[in-house]
């Protein structure tokens, strides 16, 4: 795909908002028809600018969940030991997001567990594990504040 021009970014902005909304509703919005609203859409999503949908869920309302945030620092900073901690990371679905970072620590994961147990269990078995780690430092969270929120319109 080519670089998104205005109507792209509008149509993604308000996706971010309400990814349920009904491409009637979200091409009126931006002044499109609904056919080129949803080709649009589609184009973003074959390129990969849209990579998928998801729910927010408040696990305050449904489980018991704790936050783990972790940090993460390599042995060295080579493309290699990269390339393979991030393969790894990739292979455990309980390591819901992982992003490399600037700064203090490598890279920075989230984990959402039901108990400091379930946390150990993955620190043994699979933080520990991860090639080329020389330092883990988890922090808890104790509620999320905001999971996401529009960009403010000034």
């Amino acid at each position: 795909m080519t670089a998104l021009d205005s109507i792209d970014r509008n149509i993604l902005r308000l996706l971010r908002l309400d990814a349920r909304r009904s491409n009637a509703s979200l091409a009126s919005e931006v002044g499109l028809s609904p056919s080129a609203c949803l080709r649009r859409i589609k184009l973003m999503e074959q390129s990969g600018v849209i990579r998928g949908y998801t729910a927010l869920v408040d696990t305050s309302n449904v489980e018991a969940t704790i936050t783990v945030i972790i940090n993460i620092t390599l042995d060295r900073q080579t493309e290699d030991y990269l390339d393979r901690f991030e393969a790894a990371v990739r292979r455990y679905p309980e390591l819901r997001e992982c992003f490399l970072m600037t700064g203090g620590s490598d890279y920075l994961l989230r984990v959402d567990v039901a108990n400091a147990g379930e946390f150990e269990r993955i620190h043994k078995e699979i933080l520990s594990a991860l090639p080329g780690v020389s330092r883990i430092h988890s922090s808890f969270a104790i509620r999320n504040v905001l999971a996401t929120r529009p960009k403010s319109r000034r």
